[in-house]
């Protein structure tokens, strides 16, 4: 579709090409670049739609006004479409063909020289691109990135809504349900000493839209989490956030599949469903992570029954405990040893065992203390010319920093693969984790996830093996996406919330508009959020969540576009009835 749908102009800059030879053209945009070469003057002329040549010669009564124009200027021309001389064609342009021959310039509005180049090549530190963000969002590549959120957006909402979806707003403005990461909090001016809570999600409205009847919902969702930030994290993000009633958990992961495969076929990439599904067992054993990079092998090695009688001190666990390792196919120095051992201590780890295979003999400084019988199982275990790194512990630890380790080695080895995409889900969550710092359970998703009923015989005895109904969808080592099935029962839910310590008074004051919307009829139900930036961010290869977002915020938090956040009036602070002291 043209971008020049009103007067102004009659098409886009990047829209020209050899069917429109000899028509007259109106255009507008920004000056890319300019060349002077002698008798004639090139301007490269940029708009959303992309780039065209301008030419003028001192004949045309445009020469001197195109001749003054400096880069960003803002122009509209008149001219003439025309091929350009044999030889001058540029194969890398789609307009490269063709060039404007301009008959008058006007020029709307003059720039000052940018503090960087607009050109999708050049290397600019990130806070200067961040705090002029405008002109940031002029290079192609940022550009190019927008657009394609927008696609998305866009073919999300045909997809969901050919598939009965109904798309419901839910408040930025709500109770504050601290769960999970801090909530954002909003003072209310009219109610001294109470405040809103920005949405961590909309999850509890979107189940009430279930009792509600809507059967099928979703949102592109605001969501804000006031929680340390990283690459691939801000403390605003959109998800797209889905429920279901009267749905299992295939009914929500094969409808989710559908949606993903058409999200990354708009970037030409095709995605194979079913996805792999693995558990969560399965995936802390086999790579130590929940959410598992599998686009390289390296897998850790259960070694407890090898040294399960061991006399080695460091290998000596409890029954909770783990002796595992990683194999990679390569001889390790001392000093790259050294580092890694470094690495694994950063980590939390007490240190890092190693044996090394080289031309059929084994040697490590552990050799001596073992046996006869672990040297031999260890030697068929261990591939021909390698490394066996070895931690022994507490097993989730372990295996947790074994994960750790596994990327670190696949970076030095560089086992990952470029252009390659590795989906699955991780099904089967434990309904509850252990809080060191709380010295309690908590629930590893959310009170509402609904347990494998089969599984809650262990709640007394061994909470940890309590299963739920939970899954994420991992791309390449990234969690891009997670939900749940969730509790409908009443006589469940109250089993959970005497389990988490949440008794019925605290539960009505944090949950009670939902407790009581779940005494009128609630239906079996169940969803999933997807990160729409993680996503998008995976699909195009960028670094980062902020090469997919406008305007996002730094690392720190701050928008150094705007300054915030920023401090406000005393008279601001007096509506609130707030005092800030030092």
């Amino acid at each position: 579709m043209s971008i020049a749908k009103y007067s102004f102009r009659t098409h886009g800059c990047g829209e020209l090409n050899a069917e429109l030879l000899n028509t007259s053209v109106v255009l507008c945009g920004w000056v890319d670049s300019i060349r002077n070469h002698g008798g004639l003057i090139f301007v490269d002329l940029r708009d959303r739609s992309g780039i065209v040549q301008l030419v003028s010669d001192p004949e045309t009564p445009s020469f001197e006004e195109l001749s003054r124009v400096k880069p960003e200027w803002v122009i509209k021309v008149e001219g003439i479409v025309r091929r350009r001389p044999e030889g001058t064609e540029n194969p890398k342009m789609p307009t490269g063909e063709v060039e404007v021959l301009v008959s008058s310039v006007e020029v709307l509005s003059s720039s000052k020289v940018p503090p960087f180049e607009i050109d999708e090549n050049i290397n600019v530190d990130e806070r200067l691109r961040l705090k002029y963000r405008y002109l940031d969002l002029r290079r192609p590549n940022m550009m190019k990135n927008l657009i394609f959120r927008h696609e998305v957006a866009l073919e999300v909402r045909k997809f969901l809504s050919a598939n009965g979806f109904i798309e419901v707003e839910t408040p930025y403005l709500t109770k504050s349900t601290p769960e999970g990461a801090r909530d954002f909090l909003v003072p209310s001016r009219l109610y001294h000493g109470k405040f809103y809570a920005l949405p961590q999600s909309p999850q509890l409205f979107k189940q009430i839209l279930m009792v509600a009847g809507f059967e099928k919902y979703f949102q592109l969702a605001r969501c804000f989490r006031d929680e340390d930030l990283r690459a691939d994290r801000q403390p605003e993000h959109t998800q797209i956030d889905i429920e279901m009633s009267f749905v299992n958990e295939d009914d929500v992961l094969g409808l989710s599949e559908e949606l993903i495969k058409r999200i990354f076929a708009l970037a030409s990439i095709e995605l194979e469903t079913p996805f792999m599904r693995i558990t969560y067992d399965e995936a802390m054993s086999r790579f130590g992570s929940d959410k598992p990079d599998l686009r390289f092998d390296l897998e850790i090695i259960d070694l407890t029954d090898v040294f399960k009688d061991t006399q080695i001190g460091v290998f000596k666990v409890g029954n909770d405990g783990i002796i595992a390792g990683l194999n990679p196919k390569k001889v390790f120095s001392r000093s790259e040893i050294e580092r890694l051992t470094e690495f694994v201590k950063e980590e939390g780890a007490r240190g890092l065992a190693w044996f090394v295979k080289e031309n059929g003999e084994l040697r490590s400084p552990l050799l001596k203390f073992a046996s006869e019988k672990e040297i031999y199982d260890l030697n068929s275990k261990i591939l021909p010319d390698s490394t066996l790194f070895i931690m022994a512990g507490e097993r989730e630890t372990t295996l947790e920093i074994l994960g750790k380790l596994r990327i670190e080695l696949a970076r030095i080895l560089e086992l990952i693969p470029e252009n390659q995409f590795k989906v699955l889900w991780v099904t089967d969550f434990p309904m509850f984790e252990w809080s060191e710092e709380e010295k309690r359970y908590k629930a590893k998703h959310h009170p509402f996830t609904r347990p494998k009923e089969d599984t809650l015989v262990y709640l007394d005895s061994n909470p940890l093996k309590v299963k739920a109904y939970a899954y994420d969808l991992v791309i390449n080592g990234v969690e891009v996406g997670g939900g749940s099935l969730r509790i409908f029962k009443p006589e469940i839910q109250k089993k959970i919330f005497d389990f988490l310590g949440i008794k019925e008074d605290e539960a009505q004051e944090k949950f009670g508009f939902l407790l009581e919307a779940f005494d009128y009829g609630v239906p079996p139900h169940g969803g999933i959020a997807f990160g729409l930036d993680r996503l998008i961010m995976i699909a195009l290869g960028l670094n980062t969540i902020r090469d997919c977002i406008a305007f996002p915020k730094t690392q720190s938090g701050t928008c150094l576009l705007t300054g915030a956040p920023d401090t406000v009036s005393i008279r601001q602070l007096k509506e609130l009835g707030i005092e800030i002291r030092d």
